[in-house]
């Protein structure tokens, strides 16, 4: 009796396909990694880091990845006992961030877009073998994320003091290795959730099938509409950067934080606030003219960013307002396109609200900044005009409950001319 034949190529389980697996799990995280320094780099670069002292480029460059990805940057430092440092830096590199998260999706999902199915222990496994390499690669960035810088007192009566007393104040950073280790990898499992949930054409486990038609257009219609914003924002810095000039602070902003300014620019046109200061009239980077004057700090109070406020400087701010709801409107068509014919108007509604308002609460925790460095000479606290602070802290249940509205509204009013459009693959009731 002749052999069946034998199936050719790796199969699951056999050692080809492990070795194979591996390899694809290291290529999505080492051209993450790549993607995030490829941006970071140069956005440092122009905003003046390659001249700081003591060869300390490459380690504020990893600190930047770091904080991408969610890690903590600690500064402290000190001058003996008479003088101590102290501060802490909490703010998300979101250009860097996005780089990184659109190469690693892509490369994850990539040998998964041929297949009919997969299976859900499949998935765990591939998610297991990114996640660990992952985690060896922040660690490995975490470590060079680290210098110690001295610092100039100038001609102030702390400088003299200092002297004096032989002090030589001194402040470094360092990325703080297990907190920077837990966020990141949230943040890593959390993008492949929502790359998986957002893919059509990544196959899901039987159990999850039942899922998506409710999660998946709505998913997409909100990344659309974040990348969307990008783009603009995108052009109108080049347009920005031809026309004005300040060309390398321009692309510092650019590379460093365009999603963080657009995304909130997004959230401020739905009617959500921002409170946070500025210490001093420079933020120095040349961000909008009328969000630099709000935040600027007045008598040690916060101040507030929202279209109330910023239109008191710029009457175009309330374009925010109509930018916003276009968006919003194409987001609900572009929901209510993808999903099947038999999804009711309310039920667009509900999905498209649901989704937005966790956009924005994901927004609202992205945008978020605080950074403060003091020096405190003999416990006698900030001294010499050397402490400061820079915060922006977003109002999360106003911005989600605004979300849920919206995303109600424009879920409901989008699914209408929706309902006109021919699915893929659906036969129209004559032809039946």
């Amino acid at each position: 009796m002749s052999q069946p034949p034998q199936p050719r190529g790796p199969v699951p389980g056999s050692a080809h396909h492990g070795v194979r697996a591996w390899w694809d799990a290291l290529v999505t995280v080492a051209a993450g990694v790549a993607a995030m320094f490829a941006v970071a780099a140069p956005g440092l670069w122009a905003a003046g880091a390659g001249g700081l002292p003591g060869g300390a480029f490459l380690a504020v460059l990893a600190a930047t990845v770091v904080t991408a990805v969610g890690g903590t940057v600690e500064l402290s430092g000190d001058a003996g006992f008479v003088a101590s440092t102290a501060g802490g830096l909490n703010v998300v590199p979101l250009s860097v961030t996005l780089a990184g998260a659109l190469t690693i999706a892509g490369m994850f999902l990539r040998p998964l877009r041929h297949r009919a199915v997969a299976s859900g222990s499949e998935l765990l496994a591939a998610v297991a073998r990114t996640a660990l390499l992952w985690l060896v690669a922040v660690a490995l960035i975490a470590a060079g994320a680290r210098h110690t810088f001295r610092i100039d007192l100038g001609d102030s009566i702390v400088e003299d003091i200092g002297e004096a007393l032989g002090a030589t104040p001194e402040v470094g950073f360092r990325a703080a290795v297990a907190p920077t280790l837990g966020f990141a990898l949230l943040w890593l499992l959390v993008l492949l959730a929502v790359a998986t949930a957002v893919s059509r054409r990544t196959p899901l486990p039987s159990r999850l099938l039942r899922f998506q038609d409710s999660v998946r257009p709505a998913a997409f219609a909100m990344l659309v509409v974040l990348l969307g914003y990008v783009v603009m924002g995108l052009l109108v810095g080049v347009v920005v950067l031809i026309v004005r000039g300040h060309a390398a602070e321009t692309a510092a902003v650019l590379l460093l934080g365009l999603p963080n300014l657009v995304w909130l620019a997004f959230g401020v046109g739905l009617g959500g606030s921002w409170d946070g200061r500025v210490p001093g009239d420079d933020i120095g980077l040349p961000v909008p003219k009328a969000f630099a004057a709000v935040l600027r700090e007045r008598d040690g109070k916060d101040a507030t960013v929202n279209l109330s406020s910023l239109a008191e400087y710029d009457g175009r701010a309330w374009l925010l307002v109509a930018l916003a709801v276009v968006a919003l409107l194409a987001a609900g068509f572009v929901a209510a396109a993808r999903s099947p014919a038999r999804t009711r108007p309310w039920q667009h509604a509900v999905r498209l609200g649901v989704a937005l308002a966790v956009t924005l609460l994901v927004v609202g925790l992205l945008t978020r900044i605080s950074a403060r460095f003091g020096l405190s000479l003999l416990g006698l606290g900030d001294l010499g005009g050397l402490g400061g602070e820079v915060s922006l802290r977003p109002r999360l249940l106003v911005l989600t409950g605004l979300g849920l509205l919206w995303g109600l509204l424009a879920g409901f009013l989008g699914s209408l001319p929706a309902a006109r459009v021919r699915r893929r693959g659906e036969v129209s009731e004559e032809r039946r």
